[in-house]
Order: C-alpha cells, then structure tokens, then sequence
C-alpha cells in the first residue's frame, strides 16, 4: 500500500507546493486501491512525495499525522525530485524508515547525511543527482556515517565497499581525540 501524492505542473502553487494542501488532495491511484481506517485515514507505509517542489519539510509531522492512520509505522519516504537543500532532521523522528529517497534534490553539503545515523532501520537510500555527490569521496563517506546500509543510490553495497570505505575513512577522518582531565 502506497500513499503517493503528486501535483501535476499546472495544480503546484507559486513559489512552492505546500504540505498542508496535502490534506485535501486524494493520492494517486496505483496498482492497488489504498487501504483506509474506520476514521478516513490511509493505512500504509509508504509515502511518496517525489515531484512535488517541496523546498522544506515544514508542517511534515502535522499532515503525515492528518493522513496516515499510523504515521510512526512510515518505513518508506520518497522526496525525490523536490527542491530539498538540507536533510530535515524531522525525518529522523521515523524510527522505522528503512528506505528514504532523496535524489534529484539540491543538497549541499555532504554533513547532512550524519543526520540519519540515528535511523537503526535505514536500509535503502539515494542521494544522487544533489550537489554532494559531485564531492570527493561521496560514497565513501556515506558508507562509512551509515553502516547499515544495504542500497546506496539502487546499487547494492558490496563487501569491496566497506573495505574500501574503511580505507577511505582512515585516510580522511581523523578519530575526535579523547580528553584527558
């Protein structure tokens, strides 16, 4: 069960989509019909908000809570394709995300990716096609802040990986010293 929610270009508010106009929209319709409890809300997953121009995830944990009958069980988000600069530490709220899209976005700086290290199920994550993944050792960093990772950016993480993000780690992070009082 997939909730999915796209504007199409004439329906996107200017400048931005806004979340709370999620509310009134209905998902789109997919394979399956979406599953709803006895108060309307849709019982799913998954949340796929790709193509939407979202440049923040303001009032995110608002509507989620609004559509979804059981926000906290999310294990899958898909926000590619949207204006994000910055990874929200809001989604470091969902305990349970196991897959997290964020390709096609505008993020910066390779640092916001220690923001997920605090997901014990994070599995599956993309980040291609942000402005990071032009910066030297991309993958390598993201390997090492996110060891769990099964799938980086739709390709398997190979046992040559780690290594070679261990490597990459010991040549280019310096372990934070211990203080001796």
């Amino acid at each position: 069960q997939i909730c999915s929610f796209q504007k199409s270009k004439d329906d996107i508010p200017k400048p931005y989509f806004v979340f709370t106009d999620l509310i009134s929209e209905e998902p789109r319709v997919g394979l399956r019909p979406l599953k709803h409890s006895k108060s309307g809300k849709s019982l799913t997953q998954s949340l796929w908000l790709n193509n939407n121009v979202l440049n923040d995830l303001k009032d995110f944990t608002q509507v989620a809570s609004q559509i979804l009958e059981h926000p906290e069980n999310l294990a899958w988000i898909d926000l590619s394709f949207n204006d994000l600069t910055s990874i929200d530490p809001i989604l470091t709220t969902f305990f349970n995300l196991s897959v997290l899209y964020l390709h096609g976005n505008s993020i910066q700086s390779l640092g916001e990716v220690n923001k997920l290290a605090v997901l014990p199920r994070l599995r599956s994550l993309t980040l291609h096609g942000n402005p990071i993944e032009e910066e030297k050792g991309y993958r390598q960093y993201v390997l090492c802040t996110l060891p769990r990772i099964t799938t980086f950016d739709f390709s398997g993480v190979t046992k040559a990986d780690r290594t070679t993000a261990e490597v990459w780690k010991r040549m280019n992070i310096k372990p934070k010293k211990a203080r001796i009082k």
